[in-house]
């Protein structure tokens, strides 16, 4: 693994490298934001996605085969296809309550992932943390030309081959405990602190943060509103010189 040095970067430049990137859930171009709950996740997937939704790509969309599909004649793309906008789709919302941290991937795959891998809609029903079930209504997504997929293990091994752009946001543990009281209130702080204590085994056991293309420090401010980072040289798409209320909220 190549280790590069910390940089400073713009969303809109990061816009142009998703872009520049293979389209590979399908049409889509999928952005994985990862990383520890009150790292900073959801600002930064927030602030991506409308540079994306700023720029304006330059040509139809012809996607590469997808590593999660099997190759063959019925599954590989017919010719160009044309997607537009940009939307974010947040782990928390496919979560059933509180037992449900990481083994509801199954249900982002099959109600998500793999309809907009094949060209069709999403449809999924968000989770209600204040009522504690599934709304009654569906949530609709057509193909976007790129998909922000935000939350904790959003960037996890089964969807690494997959993301064009894979992203882990970190801050130091104080400021993200401080987050979270702000956001949480001290009362959710036993829950929480179970939680906080999963996602580090669970990062551990994936090594996510040495694998993804871009770790971010959430909790460097710049004035300009860039975005202090390091690239990986994992063999990924992106790279640095432009090739190719929620539990876990922030």
């Amino acid at each position: 693994m190549d280790e590069r040095p910390d940089v400073v970067e713009t969303f809109d430049g990061l816009a142009r490298r998703v872009y520049a990137g293979p389209a590979r859930l399908g049409p889509v171009r999928l952005v994985a934001v990862d990383g520890p709950s009150g790292a900073g996740k959801s600002t930064f997937a927030d602030r991506l996605a409308a540079a994306c939704a700023a720029v304006t790509p330059t040509a139809p969309v012809r996607p590469e085969p997808d590593p999660a599909r099997p190759a063959g004649p019925a599954t590989e793309p017919a010719g160009p296809t044309t997607t537009t906008g940009v939307a974010v789709v947040r782990t928390d919302d496919l979560l059933d309550g509180w037992t449900d941290q990481f083994t509801f991937w199954p249900r982002l795959r099959d109600q998500v992932l793999d309809p907009l891998r094949a060209g069709r809609p999403a449809r999924y029903r968000r989770y209600d943390w204040t009522a504690g079930r599934f709304a009654d209504t569906w949530t609709t997504l057509a193909p976007p030309a790129v998909l922000v997929l935000e939350g904790v293990s959003a960037a996890r091994a089964a969807i690494r081959p997959t993301a064009t752009l894979s992203v882990f946001v970190t801050a130091p543990a104080p400021v993200r405990l401080a987050r979270s009281l702000a956001r949480d209130g001290a009362a959710l702080q036993p829950v929480l602190d179970r939680w906080r204590q999963a996602e580090d085994r669970f990062f551990t056991a994936d090594g996510t943060a040495a694998t993804v293309h871009l770790l971010v420090d959430g909790a460097a401010e710049t004035p300009d509103g860039s975005v202090r980072c390091r690239w990986r040289g994992v063999g990924g798409d992106v790279d640095a010189d432009g090739a190719g209320g929620a539990p876990s909220a922030g």
